[in-house]
């Protein structure tokens, strides 16, 4: 579980990395422009980073299936080899999933210089800023984003329904309360991610209003991945007692 942990915490580390220092040098030096270079990366570096936490998720939630439906075989099911190869597979699908909406993005053509209502280079945006057809775009995006998002969602609905099933089968409360404490954390980041992006996507496309879907994605590319730590340290016993000296020291 901390193995993937700590790939999570990369990931949400490069996702925010991809928007939030460039709009932080924007608001220092008073100015809001973008290289076509840049914002290619940007667009790279953002679905990357995006469709690994959805895919490291997904393989958090099968992890926590393993660990509650067979606790026995946990460490023979979950060994090191399968969780190198579980990581390896998820950035193999993330970096196909960048570049093919890098490649989409190239494809576009523009007619003048453009301003994105938005603090980074937002795909939506783009297109909608194009002077191209963007149909054949659009339907290539739509699969890409069906397969690197809804599979995942998919998978963590499975594991969890087989991980209620098992829990209400346990007779006493204690070992319910005890079972559920175990995927109380992910279950909380997985809400937390998916909410947020869920809420991107219906403010933009049911919204007209810029401001409305900035907000949105503030909420989606740095609250998320800053609540992230937190929601997962706080459950460590060690670290709500170094928590608890430190507060008393200073009250």
């Amino acid at each position: 579980m901390y193995f993937f942990l700590s790939l999570l915490s990369l990931a949400d580390i490069g996702f925010s990395s991809s928007t939030i220092p460039k709009m932080l040098v924007n608001i220092q030096t008073h100015t809001k422009s973008i290289s076509y270079a840049g914002c290619l990366a940007q667009v790279s570096c953002f679905f990357l980073f995006g469709c690994l936490d959805s895919l490291l998720l997904a393989t958090m939630a099968y992890d926590r299936l393993v660990a509650i439906c067979q606790p026995l075989h946990y460490p023979v099911t979950m060994n090191p080899r399968l969780c190198g190869w579980m990581a390896l597979v998820s950035f193999s699908v993330s970096l196909v999933d960048s570049q093919v909406h890098c490649l989409m993005v190239s494809q576009l053509t523009f007619c003048q210089d453009l301003e994105i209502p938005h603090f980074f280079c937002d795909v939506p945006q783009l297109f909608k800023l194009a002077c191209s057809d963007t149909s054949a775009n659009n339907i290539v995006i739509f699969l890409v984003g069906t397969i690197s998002g809804f599979l995942p969602i998919t998978g963590i609905l499975f594991s969890y329904c087989k991980i209620v099933s098992s829990i209400l089968r346990i007779p006493s409360s204690g070992g319910k309360c005890k079972a559920f404490s175990t995927c109380g954390s992910h279950l909380a980041v997985v809400c937390l991610f998916y909410g947020t992006g869920l809420g991107v996507y219906l403010s933009s496309s049911v919204s007209t209003s810029s401001r409305k879907c900035v907000v949105a994605s503030v909420m989606y590319t740095m609250v998320t991945p800053m609540l992230n730590p937190f929601i997962y340290s706080l459950r460590n016993k060690d670290i709500k007692r170094a928590l608890q000296r430190i507060v008393s020291r200073i009250t």
